[in-house]
């Protein structure tokens, strides 16, 4: 029975190997068409059309997949999906990923059916067991994803030529929805890690007035900059976020922090989102290219923190010691943050080497998504070594 094959018996083991897989080939992909002049249209998408749908609904949306299918059997006390209704809910995903390599064997709508189907599907398989115990606290998260939903509807409408905005509503909403996401539940987690890791009593800092603040400004500047168009006003709501998490990320430090790789991951991860707001701030004020600030939140804070949690998670629910992380780990670690900040800081700084920069950072992605699947797919596809479930 698919029940007992153990990359189905929990949301994160076919879903971070799945999304470590996608990120290597995907990025390699990515490289040969824009660094190596492959000349291909992924289902008819303009190449760059494709990279950016595909890192956020793509590997993104498999990452936020196996974690809250994970984390919400853990904080409702009530099983997610697993077994064969684990193994549709995947090949769901997968199918989208492979049907845009069909070269007009199926029409785009068809894609675009079945990568909703894969939300959608998501989004009931979250809300389930949250409305079964009644823990609307929850609800916050539900909402984001249906408003993944939305979005990624949204992008397909307008590659369609239904929706005149549609594609670059589509891909901010889905950007800013998925740190809309990380923000929320980073909040829970992460001084929870920090407190529970570091080896030492520390007692972190949280604040009310932040939170509230953080979430109302944030909500303003995604409407602001994505349906409204007002630059000016986007920008200044992007240096008071910068300010605004930057006081949170200080709240939660501890200098322990940078003795444990999956704790200063996690930190370096937040940190590229405070500076994705600073340089949006700094498109408006200095004219700099928005493709910078687009970066540091996707490739500096994204990817940074969807590794990070990937590896956490993925050690803590095979039984493994999350004290005691693979040797290779903080390498993995280190050259995707070498990667983040070639992709960022090096075309600003040297814009006539641009190619080569861009060359060199996707390089970096590649090697250390693929150290990571090299240390991490036997204990994705393996039984917990404690014989429990899961």
């Amino acid at each position: 029975m698919a029940g007992t094959v153990a990359l189905l018996q929990l949301g994160f083991r076919p879903f971070f190997l799945g999304a470590g897989v996608f990120a290597a080939l995907s990025v390699l992909i990515w490289t040969g068409l824009y660094s190596l002049g492959w000349n291909f249209e992924p289902n008819g998408l303009p190449a760059v059309l494709w990279h950016a749908h595909e890192m956020i609904y793509g590997y993104s949306m498999a990452v936020v997949a196996g974690f809250l299918l994970t984390a919400v059997s853990n904080w409702t006390g009530v099983q997610t999906l697993h077994g064969y209704p684990l193994l549709i809910l995947f090949l769901l995903w997968a199918t989208a990923r492979i049907l845009s390599f069909t070269q007009g064997l199926v029409s785009l709508q068809f894609l675009a059916v079945v990568d909703n189907a894969f939300i959608a599907l998501l989004v009931l398989a979250v809300t389930y067991p949250v409305a079964k115990v009644r823990q609307w606290k929850q609800i916050g998260i539900v909402s984001k994803l249906a408003l993944m939903l939305i979005s990624n509807s949204v992008f397909y409408l307008g590659v369609s030529g239904v929706l005149a905005d549609g594609v670059r509503w589509g891909l901010y909403s889905g950007l800013y929805l998925l740190l809309a996401l990380i923000f929320a539940i980073g909040r829970r987690v992460i001084p929870f890690f920090v407190e529970k890791g570091v080896g030492y009593p520390v007692q972190l800092k949280n604040w009310r007035w932040l939170d509230v603040s953080s979430l109302v400004l944030f909500l303003a500047f995604w409407v602001v900059d994505v349906f409204v168009s007002l630059p000016g006003v986007a920008a200044s709501l992007a240096g008071i976020l910068a300010i605004l998490h930057a006081v949170r990320l200080v709240g939660w430090y501890t200098r322990g922090i940078w003795e444990k790789p999956l704790l200063w991951v996690l930190f370096l991860g937040y940190g590229s989102l405070i500076v994705g707001f600073v340089l949006k701030l700094a498109t408006f004020s200095f004219g700099i290219s928005p493709y910078l600030s687009v970066h540091a939140f996707a490739f500096g804070g994204i990817a940074m923190m969807t590794l990070g949690m990937m590896a956490r998670v993925s050690l803590g629910h095979t039984g493994r010691s999350i004290l005691e992380p693979p040797a290779h780990l903080s390498a993995v670690f280190a050259v995707l943050y070498v990667g983040a900040v070639i992709r960022v800081f090096l075309p600003l700084i040297d814009p006539g080497h641009y190619s080569l920069w861009i060359a060199l950072s996707q390089v970096c992605w590649i090697v250390s998504f693929s150290v990571f699947l090299y240390v991490y797919t036997p204990m994705l596809v393996r039984p917990r070594i404690d014989g429990r479930y899961g």
